[in-house]
Formats: structure tokens, C-alpha cells, sequence
């Protein structure tokens, strides 16, 4: 199992490119954020997965699993009370 908080860059002419994978974890609204970041989108998705298995039941908990390149971040998958959706939440 990789873990770890390294993110790899290559050049793109002048200006640095890397893809992190990162998996978000909020208890409550408004509470700090627990977060992991992976440079291999199956880790990522691996630890997402786990974080729903352990605390997907938490009625106001929040997990993520999201993709950020050039410092863009999307959702790719969103759990909640409500089930998982591909994406923010709703």
C-alpha cells in the first residue's frame, strides 16, 4: 500500500504540471477537514473507499475523493447521509 503526501511534477515549458489525488473527510459542518493526498489515483480512490466503510454511516459526514491539476480541484466522487455521487454534491 502506497502512502504518502509527495506530489510528482514534470515541466510544461516554464510552469509546473502534477496531478494529486485527494480524499477529503469533514465530521460536522463546519469542522475541520481531514486530508490525504496521493500522486496514484488508485491509492486514492483505495482510501476513499475505506473512509465510506468506516464512517460513511455518520449521519453529517462528508467524504471526497478529488482530483487537482494546475491547482484546479474537481470532485470526482462525493459521499454523504445521502449515498455517494459522481461529482460535488448536490
Amino acid at each position: 500500500m502506497a502512502l504518502g503526501f509527495l506530489t510528482i511534477t514534470r515541466q510544461r515549458g516554464e510552469e509546473q504540471v502534477g496531478t494529486k489525488y485527494l480524499r477529503r473527510l469533514q465530521f460536522e459542518t463546519n469542522s475541520p477537514v481531514v486530508e490525504g493526498q496521493w500522486t496514484v489515483p488508485g491509492t486514492a480512490q483505495d482510501q476513499y473507499t475505506e473512509c465510506v466503510g468506516l464512517h460513511g454511516t455518520s449521519p453529517s459526514v462528508v467524504i471526497q475523493l478529488i482530483e487537482e491539476t494546475d491547482g484546479r480541484r474537481r470532485a470526482r466522487k462525493t459521499w454523504t447521509a445521502q449515498g455517494e455521487v459522481e461529482g460535488p454534491a448536490s
